[in-house]
């Protein structure tokens, strides 16, 4: 059975943001708020909580997973950062995208896609994402919360909880969000490309 914190969206208990960040670092899966819907998470190197998370969304190896970070300087020991995707991410981070960029030596190969060695990249506008990343000291594996069968974001943590809280070690209930995850933007070649439209606007990358 799941663990349920009702978090201040705008002042998180930091009593709940320690007792978060330790479950996680004991190898918990957990949900929590971000700017673009809810997204489940797990502590980097730990390969059963992956592996929890890839039966939860039904996902394989193949996926493009991504590390929630803190800020710019969090996020460029993890991902190869050249000057033009430096501009693009410092414009528009943090907010609702998802970047792919190439990963560096940093992360672990699992999390890397196979083939192209890239790695999703995300600075949330979200308080309590924030919080919690501060608290843990390094980024979340992390996944937008889309169920199987279902092409949006969870938004109600109530209903969440009705799904998820025999699988997951903690529930976040941050509020009630939006359903849009993130729109997602390829900065590993050349040319930024559009991979998916969601919450964030598309234009500062046509």
């Amino acid at each position: 059975m799941s663990q349920f914190f009702y978090v201040h969206p705008d002042n998180p208990q930091s009593r709940l943001i320690k007792q978060a960040a330790e479950l996680i670092r004991q190898g918990e899966v957990v949900v929590y708020p971000t700017d673009s819907g809810y997204a489940i998470g797990c502590q980097m190197e730990d390969k059963k909580a992956l592996d929890q998370l890839c039966r939860i969304r039904q996902i394989g190896n193949e996926h493009n997973f991504s590390l929630m970070c803190r800020d710019m300087s969090e996020l460029s020991v993890y991902a190869k950062v050249d000057n033009v995707a430096f501009r693009m991410l410092k414009n528009n981070t943090p907010g609702p995208y998802t970047f792919i960029l190439k990963a560096t030596r940093e992360v672990p190969k699992r999390l890397q896609n196979p083939k192209r060695k890239t790695i999703g990249i995300r600075v949330p506008d979200n308080v309590i994402a924030l919080a919690l990343l501060e608290e843990l000291n390094e980024p979340l594996m992390s996944t937008s919360l889309i169920l199987p069968g279902q092409s949006l974001a969870e938004s109600d943590p109530d209903e969440i909880r009705d799904k998820l809280e025999k699988q997951v070690g903690l529930i976040i209930h941050g509020g009630y969000l939006g359903e849009q995850p993130t729109t997602v933007i390829d900065l590993s070649e050349d040319e930024p490309v559009v991979v998916r439209e969601g919450s964030g606007d598309t234009a500062p990358f046509l």
